[in-house]
């Protein structure tokens, strides 16, 4: 650098320095800045990555124009010296790209780069930063083929989410769920859904690049980058993802640089309309990360992934034994989906289990192998009697479909079944009375009390009634 070009720049960062609130921006952004040359009004600064150049640009470029107008002229103009290769300590490759400010007044050399920087496909945008002719390599994505929507069961449990990745998967980026934030707590399908996304992005746009990641493999890939002082390639390679996933973001507490780096990755690709997609076992309100990193986190849609009802496990049920070619009676099948009510893992390995047995011994599968194999399960793995189990077992006594409990009807069998569920419901179950009520055909709280005193008086005065009552309680009771 001349004595000329270094006065000037010397004077520039004076003036940026100034006008900066903090020191340490000044420190992070301007001091890694080397002013190479100055030819017919245009300054040439060297920067270390596209990422830094793109972020001097977003950020910074009224307080640069004003500034080299002030020292330079009104003629002023700026472009980027970007190395790409250090390791040629003579004449270290570089690539020159223009400032959004003003145009190039020379020629651009050939370019060479140890990692191709892709093109944006979506349309109506244009990277400013994009370097002419390299081509875009290939990254694998990471995603599981088995994860996919086909076999996805859609339920009220996960309906907007659904919906919201197939959505994402026709416009990836282009839709107002960007970030796409996926939470729940464990077994319920967070990296299901996301890989779906991925793998339905990638069936309709095959040339993008899409990545699933696990946010410990994340924070791995960032300590070896700081590790091996090749921080900016772990930038470049995270900017050239069409759709980002990364799972289980919650390990990311406590680990400050990685939420630094995932900061300006983010802020990269969503301000480039890439597509990213997040899973937590919290809300973003719970996860204690820095203010700046929740607020992004929120910019999209956020939802939560419920426990499936009764009527979704059976579905998911059926679609596993379906694929896996097996046979399996209505009443075992009901009875693991009542009985296992945890999460979607739980349900899978009580089925798998049985199954195995059955295979093992040459069985069949029958109810009682089933309460065989599930028992010792269940016992580990149930927390309490679900109102929707209560409703199986009432109307499985009395032999009437647990469907009509919902219903308007007034018939004496069907109001008998809806009154002693909900009696038995706000005995065995710690939900309110409204809730039981909406789960008995969206019934308020004053029919779950009217119903309560039914049962009461009944079985006070009926002695076949409080028979029947007892024999339930009894059965309930062995959960």
């Amino acid at each position: 650098m001349n004595k000329e070009v270094e006065k000037v720049w010397e004077k520039c960062l004076t003036i940026i320095k100034d006008n900066l609130l903090h020191e340490q921006l000044f420190k992070t952004w301007f001091l890694p800045i080397k002013a190479l040359s100055l030819e017919n009004n245009v300054l040439t600064l060297q920067v270390p990555t596209h990422f830094f150049c793109e972020y001097l640009e977003e950020h910074y470029l009224d307080l640069l124009i004003k500034t080299l107008r002030r020292v330079i002229g009104q003629n002023a103009c700026l472009q980027y010296t970007i190395l790409v290769d250090t390791s040629i300590k003579d004449n270290p490759i570089s690539t020159v790209l223009p400032s959004t400010s003003g145009k190039l007044t020379k020629n651009n050399k050939p370019v060479h780069a140890p990692f191709p920087i892709p093109t944006h496909s979506n349309e109506g945008y244009q990277n400013p930063f994009t370097i002419p002719g390299i081509q875009k390599i290939t990254i694998p994505s990471n995603l599981n083929e088995n994860y996919s929507f086909e076999n996805f069961v859609e339920g009220d449990c996960n309906r907007l989410l659904r919906s919201a990745g197939y959505a994402i998967a026709k416009k990836p980026g282009l839709t107002s769920f960007n970030p796409l934030f996926i939470y729940s707590a464990v077994g319920l399908g967070k990296t299901h859904l996301a890989n779906a996304i991925g793998l339905e992005t990638k069936k309709n746009f095959p040339n993008s690049t899409v990545l699933y990641i696990s946010a410990e493999q994340f924070m791995q890939q960032f300590i070896e980058s700081v590790n091996n002082q090749d921080v900016n390639q772990f930038l470049l390679f995270y900017q050239m993802v069409d759709v980002l996933i990364i799972d289980d973001i919650q390990f990311f507490i406590g680990k400050k640089g990685t939420e630094d780096i995932f900061f300006n990755i983010f802020n990269s690709l969503h301000n480039k309309r890439k597509q990213i997609i997040v899973t937590s076992d919290r809300s973003p309100a719970d996860l204690n990360l820095t203010d700046r990193v929740v607020s992004r986190l929120k910019w999209g849609l956020s939802d939560e992934l419920k426990i499936p009802d009764v009527a979704t496990r059976i579905a998911i049920i059926k679609q596993k034994i379906r694929q896996d070619g097996i046979s399996m009676p209505e009443d075992v099948i009901e009875y693991l989906a009542y009985h296992i009510n945890t999460n979607l893992r739980d349900l899978s390995g009580a089925l798998i289990s049985l199954i195995a047995q059955s295979s093992l011994n040459h069985k069949d599968i029958t109810l009682a192998l089933a309460r065989q194999i599930i028992d010792s399960i269940v016992k580990n793995v149930r927390q309490e009697v679900t109102i929707d189990y209560i409703q199986k077992t009432v109307c499985d006594y009395f032999h009437v479909d647990v469907n009509k409990i919902s219903t308007a009807s007034r018939k004496s069998e069907i109001v008998r079944v809806r009154h002693i569920s909900m009696y038995l419901a706000s005995k065995f179950t710690k939900h309110s009375l409204a809730t039981i009520g909406a789960k008995c055909g969206n019934r308020d709280h004053s029919s779950v009390i009217h119903a309560c005193k039914q049962v009461n008086n009944l079985a006070s005065i009926d002695r076949k009634y409080k028979m029947c009552l007892e024999d339930i309680e009894k059965e309930l009771s062995k959960l």
